[in-house]
């Protein structure tokens, strides 16, 4: 994505503010021809930010916040803190989005507090103390919110808690048409984001969270794509996002063109948001839909419940080619084609979307998109909505294509019961560790290594500190072998409601390479 050329740009200047001055320059004084390996350096500053959590008066939120042990990942921090932080924090307000039903932005919720000011500016909220507060890696805590006033969260990590920084956001609303288990990782800002698997129709309220973590206004346009390709918008460029605020944006009134199956667009004219749909209907609850993986040829979208009832795969292609895609699904005994569902086809600039029905058919699995035989690799972003339970029983997730866990993954919130990891090795055979971290309030870490067949998906009850009090963290540390993708399920019942929510986990990127440089002293004489 854009920050990443950001990101390593800041790194080198940084380093050369340290050094005086640094080149890559050949021994005798000329050019370098061999590019030297770059060190890979824990990163120093994490951001993460998290939505408001629901509008419901019974939601019942649980924030749990880790940062893994030095340990846990090559080249990781140490595990003193020292002088570092890593908090959450109230945004400074959360705004009614341009296309509410209430009027523009810069206007707050009724909800008692005070409006923001005419000029677009915003009041702090009563109180700026941390919502969530980690202290020290390795041990993670936990804090709670109830009711439907709770704000969306800005939070900073710095110096050795920074590296892996990761905020788990599980959200219960028992009864209601946004009832169910809405799980989502707090994530970093951005400028560039899709989500396929939205919804704007007639039973659907799917609202865009905007974030602005920066002290400067943001300003954000939104596209919307459907099955016949971009949908008329309103009001959907230049969104104003005031500095530090949250905007939700309810999708169904920036169009005026009901869609089923819809990918959404977010790019940022200037500044960066963190983003994230809450998809709710009537009938199937709701959770919230991650921004899938950068488009791809190839992608693999982990975790799909053995019990699934119906999954529904989205994908678009945002490039100028069709992509042919072919459908693999990675079970616990190999791939396969799935049977009526081996292929989906998607056309330029356009939502496409297959009915899978419930094909993991009582065996946990993860879905594989590749080009179709003879086809050429066209970029696409894809996600998945899947169902467990019927009728009024009915509860759905969201599954988005996710990148590998390339050194080091953390799923923040686990429970003594209802945790699944699964563990996907779509190419070669691979070996993973995974680490339960002490409880919130007690316990005592536990390591396991599994091993992923090629080709297969490993569904397991993962391991659960001993004499764990609270919630835990899991972190996935791939050992050998070949690419491993990863996903964490959380099953929390309720009512004979099969209430769940699924995360993916890519790589947590603690980790920053660093261009190797010879530092030039001919400057400073004989």
């Amino acid at each position: 994505m854009n920050r990443t050329t950001l990101s390593l740009l800041a790194a080198v200047t940084s380093l050369a503010a340290v050094t005086g001055f640094a080149a890559l320059t050949a021994p005798d004084g000329g050019t370098a021809t061999e590019a030297t390996a770059p060190t890979r350096l824990p990163v120093e500053r994490s951001s993460l930010l998290c939505p408001a959590p629901a509008t419901s008066d019974l939601a019942e939120t649980v924030y749990t916040s880790y940062t893994p042990q030095s340990g846990a990942g090559a080249g990781g921090s140490a595990s003193s803190s020292g002088g570092s932080t890593a908090e959450l924090r109230p945004s400074v307000a959360t705004l009614r989005g341009p296309a509410d039903d209430a009027g523009k932005v810069g206007e707050e919720k009724k909800d008692g507090k005070d409006e923001a000011e005419k000029d677009g500016s915003t009041k702090k909220p009563p109180s700026d103390k941390p919502v969530v507060s980690l202290k020290q890696p390795g041990k993670p805590v936990g804090a709670k919110a109830s009711g439907s006033a709770a704000p969306a969260l800005v939070g900073t990590a710095t110096g050795s808690l920074a590296p892996g920084w990761t905020t788990q956001q599980t959200t219960t609303v028992s009864a209601g048409s946004g009832r169910g288990v809405l799980g989502v990782n707090c994530t970093a800002p951005d400028t560039d984001l899709w989500f396929p698997g939205a919804s704007i129709a007639k039973d659907r309220q799917d609202y865009v969270h905007l974030t602005n973590p920066d002290d400067t206004g943001a300003l954000v346009d939104i596209e919307l794509y459907g099955k016949d390709g971009a949908l008329k918008s309103q009001l959907s460029d230049g969104i104003q996002v005031p500095a530090g605020a949250s905007v939700p944006v309810l999708l169904s009134t920036l169009t005026a063109d009901p869609a089923e199956d819809v990918t959404v667009h977010v790019t940022t004219r200037t500044g960066r948001v963190g983003a994230a749909v809450r998809g709710a209907g009537d009938e199937t609850g709701s959770d919230w839909l991650p921004a899938s993986a950068d488009p791809a040829g190839t992608l693999v979208l982990p975790g799909i419940p053995a019990d699934a009832t119906a999954v529904r795969l989205v994908a678009f292609a945002p490039g100028d080619d069709d992509a042919e895609l072919k459908v693999r699904l990675a079970s616990a005994t190999g791939t396969i084609n799935p049977a009526g569902a081996e292929s989906l086809r998607v056309k330029s600039g356009m939502t496409a979307s297959l009915d899978m029905k419930d094909v993991t058919k009582g065996e946990a699995g993860s879905l594989l998109l590749s080009p179709a035989e003879g086809a050429p690799a066209s970029p696409v972003v894809a996600a998945l909505q899947v169902t467990r339970g019927k009728g009024d029983k009915q509860e759905i997730a969201y599954i988005p294509a996710t990148a590998p866990v390339t050194e080091r993954a953390t799923a923040a919130d686990n429970r003594a019961e209802g945790s699944l990891l699964s563990l996907t090795a779509p190419g070669e055979t691979a070996q993973v560790k995974v680490t339960a971290s002490a409880g919130t309030e007690g316990g005592a870490q536990a390591v396991k290594t599994y091993t992923v067949k090629g080709g297969t998906t490993l569904a397991v009850s993962p391991p659960v500190p001993a004499g764990l009090k609270g919630s835990y963290a899991l972190t996935v540390e791939p050992q050998s072998g070949g690419p491993v993708h990863a996903a964490r399920t959380l099953l929390l019942p309720e009512d004979g409601i099969q209430m769940f929510t699924v995360q993916t986990l890519p790589d947590d990127r603690g980790l920053v390479a660093v261009p190797a440089a010879q530092q030039d002293l001919s400057v400073l004489g004989d």
